[in-house]
C-alpha cells in the first residue's frame, strides 16, 4: 500500500484525485472522501473506487491463448555469438572483440502470441511473428506443444493463420470492434518476453487510427502494456470477447511507452476466412491515392472541419478515372458510411467484392455530390523507381516567389523522364513553402484542385489569399500529395 499512499499524496492538490488513483485494474479500494466536491462527484456513493476484476475472464479464456515459438535460419556468415555488440562493431567496420570470428549457421529464434479460433486447431497471430520461419511451434497453457503449419499470411494487414493437429481445444469468441468507445476497459493476454499467459489491462485510447505505413487497417489504440512477445495475442473487452489482435507499439526505446495498437478483429476475421477458403486475400480497389485532410487543407477546400479522404492522384484508366474522380476531390462517405479518417476509405473499399459498385459522396468545388464507381481487384504492383531526382546542371539564379519557391519550367525530356503532366519544377525552397514540407525536385501540378501550368497561373492562384492556406499539389517521385502552404 505504500505506492498507493505515495500516489495519493502526490495527487492531493488535483481535483478528482481519488478516482485518478485507479491505476491497477484488479484492485478495488475503499478510501475516505477528500474535502472537495469535484472528487466526490466522480466517485461512487460511499467513497468506493470500484475497478474491473479481470480474473474470471483470464481464467475462462486464458487457455485459448497460446505461445508461439519460431525458428528461422540465420544469414550466412553470421558473427560469433548473439552479442549485439558484435553487430554494432560490424556496422561501423570495427573489428569485434575476439576477432569477430565466423561460425556455422545457427538458428534464429523468435516468439510471439496467438489465440485459438476453432476447436480443431486454427490459430490467429500476426504475420510478422511467423515471417521467414522454417519451424513454428504452438505451446498451450497446459504445456502441450504442437508443430504448426502456416496456412497463409497477409502482409497488408499483418495477419497469419496457423493450423495445429489437435481437437477439442478451448476457443475465444469474437466481439464487435465498432462498438468500442475511447475510455472503455480492455485486457490483453500474451507472452511478453516469453512470460506465457501474462495479462495486462488498460483502456481504449482511440479508434480508427491510421498509421503512416498502414492504410488498410483502422487500428484500435490502447494504453494496455504490450511488449515484445505480445504480438499476435488477443485484446478482450469486458464481456470476454476478442475485439482486436495486439500488433504494434509506438516506442522510442523498443519497450512499451503507453501507446499500443491492435488490429480490429473483424478485419482479421475477414482475412482468416479468405485464407482458409481460397488460400489468399482478395481486395477491392478503385485506383486512387489518398491522404489525410488536415485543418489547413480543410480550410483550403472550404470544408467545415477536417474529415474525409483527400484524393491526391487518380490512376489512368482506373474505375475512379472512368467515374470522373480527380485530384482535389475529398471522399466524405462510402455507401452512406462517413469517412472521418482517410484510412477508413482504404479499409471500406478493400473489403468490397471486386465487381461490385460503391457510391462515393464527394466534396468538390465547395459542394457535395455523389458518384458511382466500380470496384476491381487489387493486385500487387512492383514499386516504380523514383523519377525526376537525377542531378541536373546548375540553373541560372532565380528569385523565390511569395511562397518561398524558386521554380522553373521543365524541359520536354525531363517531363518524359519524370513521367509527369506537370510543367514546373521546384529548384529551391524557403519561407512558407519550406515550412509546409515542399522539397527541391517536387513538380507542381495544381493549387486548390486546379491545374497549374505556368508561373503566372501559380502567382494568380495565391492572389487574395494572404494569411490563408492553399493546397499545393506536387508530384514527388512516382507519387502525388497535397501540401498546405500558408500564404504570407
Amino acid at each position: 500500500m505504500s505506492v498507493f499512499r505515495h500516489e495519493r499524496a502526490r495527487a492531493a492538490m488535483i481535483s478528482l484525485a481519488l478516482c485518478a488513483l485507479a491505476a491497477w485494474p484488479a484492485l478495488s479500494v475503499r478510501v475516505a472522501y477528500a474535502a472537495t466536491a469535484a472528487s466526490s462527484a466522480q466517485c461512487t456513493p460511499g467513497g468506493t473506487v470500484s475497478l474491473p476484476d479481470f480474473s474470471p475472464l483470464v481464467a475462462k479464456y486464458g487457455p485459448a491463448v497460446v505461445n508461439i515459438e519460431v525458428i528461422e535460419k540465420a544469414p550466412e556468415g553470421g558473427d560469433q555469438g548473439d552479442d549485439p555488440l558484435n553487430d554494432f562493431f560490424r556496422r561501423f567496420g570495427i573489428p569485434a572483440p575476439g576477432g569477430g570470428q565466423q561460425r556455422h549457421e545457427e538458428p534464429v529464434r523468435g516468439a510471439g502470441s496467438g489465440f485459438i479460433v476453432s476447436s480443431d486447431g486454427y490459430v490467429l497471430t500476426n504475420g510478422h511473428v511467423v515471417e521467414g520461419a522454417s519451424q513454428v511451434t504452438v505451446r498451450l497453457v497446459d504445456q502441450r506443444e504442437f508443430r504448426a503449419k502456416v496456412v497463409g499470411t497477409d502482409e497488408r494487414t499483418d495477419i497469419a493463420v496457423l493450423k495445429i493437429a489437435a481437437a477439442g481445444l478451448p476457443v475465444v469468441h469474437f466481439g464487435d470492434p465498432s462498438k468500442l468507445r475511447p475510455g472503455e476497459w480492455v485486457l490483453a493476454i500474451g507472452s511478453p518476453f516469453g512470460f506465457d499467459n501474462s495479462a495486462t489491462a488498460g483502456i481504449v485510447s482511440a479508434i480508427g487510427r491510421s498509421l503512416p505505413t498502414e492504410n488498410y487497417v483502422p487500428f484500435i489504440q490502447t494504453d494496455v502494456a504490450v511488449n515484445p512477445g505480445n504480438s499476435g495475442g488477443p485484446l478482450f473487452n469486458l464481456q470476454g470477447e476478442v475485439v482486436g489482435i495486439n500488433s504494434q507499439i509506438f516506442s522510442r526505446t523498443g519497450g512499451f511507452m503507453g501507446v499500443s495498437f491492435a488490429i480490429p478483429i473483424d478485419v482479421a476475421a475477414g482475412v482468416e476466412r479468405q485464407i482458409i477458403q481460397i488460400g489468399h486475400v482478395v481486395r477491392g480497389k478503385i485506383g486512387v491515392t489518398i491522404q489525410e485532410v488536415t485543418a489547413d487543407l480543410a480550410d483550403s477546400f472550404g470544408l467545415s472541419r477536417p474529415h474525409g479522404a483527400l484524393v491526391s492522384s487518380v490512376q489512368n484508366k482506373s474505375p475512379a478515372a472512368v467515374a470522373g474522380l480527380k485530384a482535389g476531390d475529398v471522399v466524405l462517405a462510402v455507401d452512406g458510411h462517413s469517412i472521418d479518417h482517410y484510412g477508413e476509405l482504404s479499409s471500406r473499399i478493400s473489403s468490397m467484392r471486386p465487381g461490385s459498385e460503391a457510391t462515393l459522396t464527394l466534396w468538390r468545388d465547395r459542394k457535395e455530390s455523389n458518384v458511382r464507381v466500380r470496384v476491381v481487384e487489387l493486385k500487387e504492383q512492383p514499386q516504380m523507381a523514383e523519377a525526376g531526382r537525377e542531378a541536373r546542371p546548375a540553373p541560372p539564379a532565380r528569385k523565390p516567389n511569395q511562397l518561398g519557391l524558386t521554380i522553373r519550367p521543365l524541359a520536354p525530356q525531363e517531363k518524359a523522364q519524370a513521367r509527369t503532366d506537370g510543367n514546373l519544377v521546384v529548384e529551391g525552397v524557403s519561407g512558407a513553402a519550406e515550412l509546409a514540407g515542399v522539397e527541391s525536385g517536387d513538380i507542381i501540378l495544381g493549387v486548390d484542385g486546379r491545374r497549374i501550368r505556368t508561373v503566372e497561373e501559380l502567382e494568380s492562384a495565391t492572389q487574395g489569399k494572404r494569411n490563408k492556406s492553399i493546397a499545393l499539389l506536387v508530384q514527388r517521385g512516382a507519387g502525388q500529395l497535397f501540401l498546405p502552404v500558408a500564404v504570407p
